[in-house]
C-alpha cells in the first residue's frame, strides 16, 4: 500500500517496517526501564536522607531495621578477625572496605564498616588495621552488604585480616562461627578508629537515569524518523 502526495509516494518496505517497530519498541522499553530505575533511586535517596532524622538504639538480636537507619550500638571490636572487602573504589582509586566485628553482650555480632583504605597494589601486603578491644558505643547507618552485578565463585581465603570479594552474611558468620546481624553498620564520619568514610547510596543518581531515559526515547524517535524518510520515494507508484 502506498500513498501519493506532491509527486512523491509513501511506500514503506514491509521488512524494514518490522525492524523499525522492533527497534522503537526496544528503545522505548529501555527508556521506561530507566525511568523506573530513576524512581527507585529517588526512594533510595529519600530513605538515606530520612535515616539521619533520628538515632535508634539497635535492638538486640538479628532483626534488621530500615535501610540507612542511623543507630547506636555497644560492644567490643574484635581486631583479631577482620575482613577486607575487596574490589571497592573511591573517586576512581581502587581499594578495600574494612569490616570489623563488633561483639555484643547478647552474643550476636554486628559488622562495622570502618571505611575505605586504598590498595597497596600487592594482595600479599595487607594494611595494618588497629582497633582497640575496649567497650565502646558506635553509631552509623545500617545497610546491606553490596552485591555484584554478576555472581562469581570466589576463591577461598584464610588468615586474618581476611580478603573477601562480595561475601554474604552467611559467609561472615561461618568465618566467625557466630551469629551475625544481616546488616552492616556504616560507621559515622565523626566516630574514632575509622578510615575514609563518604557514605552515599550506591550507583547513579536519579537525574542520570532520567538522562539515559531521554537518550533511549531519542533513539526510538530517530528510528521512526529514519523509517519515515526512507519510506518516501520519488515518482508515482508503478501500475
Amino acid at each position: 500500500m502506498a500513498l501519493s502526495f506532491a509527486g512523491r509516494r509513501f511506500a514503506p518496505v514491509p521488512h524494514w517496517t518490522l525492524l523499525a517497530i522492533a527497534g522503537m519498541a526496544l528503545f522505548t522499553a529501555l527508556g521506561r526501564w530507566q525511568l523506573d530505575r530513576a524512581e527507585e533511586k529517588r526512594e533510595l535517596f529519600a530513605a538515606f536522607a530520612a535515616g539521619a532524622d533520628e538515632v535508634l538504639e539497635l535492638p538486640a538480636g538479628l532483626e534488621p531495621v530500615g535501610r540507612y537507619r542511623r543507630v547506636t550500638v555497644g560492644g567490643r571490636y574484635d581486631a583479631s578477625r577482620q575482613f577486607l572487602l575487596d574490589n571497592m573504589t573511591h573517586d576512581g582509586v581502587p581499594g578495600m572496605h574494612v569490616l570489623t566485628p563488633l561483639l555484643r553482650e547478647d552474643g550476636t555480632t554486628v559488622i562495622v564498616n570502618r571505611g575505605f583504605v586504598p590498595s597497596s597494589g600487592r594482595r600479599s601486603q595487607l594494611p595494618d588495621l588497629p582497633a582497640g578491644g575496649e567497650p565502646r558505643r558506635v553509631s552509623g547507618r545500617m545497610d546491606f552488604l553490596p552485591r555484584p552485578g554478576v555472581e562469581l565463585e570466589a576463591p577461598p581465603s584464610s588468615g586474618w585480616p581476611r580478603l573477601l570479594s562480595f561475601p554474604r552474611t552467611a559467609d561472615l558468620a561461618s568465618a566467625l562461627d557466630a551469629p551475625v546481624h544481616p546488616q552492616v553498620l556504616l560507621l559515622d564520619a565523626d566516630q574514632p578508629d575509622g578510615y575514609l568514610r563518604d557514605w552515599q547510596p550506591p550507583g547513579m543518581t536519579p537525574d542520570k537515569h532520567v538522562g539515559y531515559a531521554v537518550q533511549w526515547f531519542g533513539l526510538a524517535a530517530a528510528v521512526f524518523v529514519t523509517w519515515f524518510v526512507l519510506s518516501i520515494r520519488p515518482g508515482v507508484e508503478p501500475k
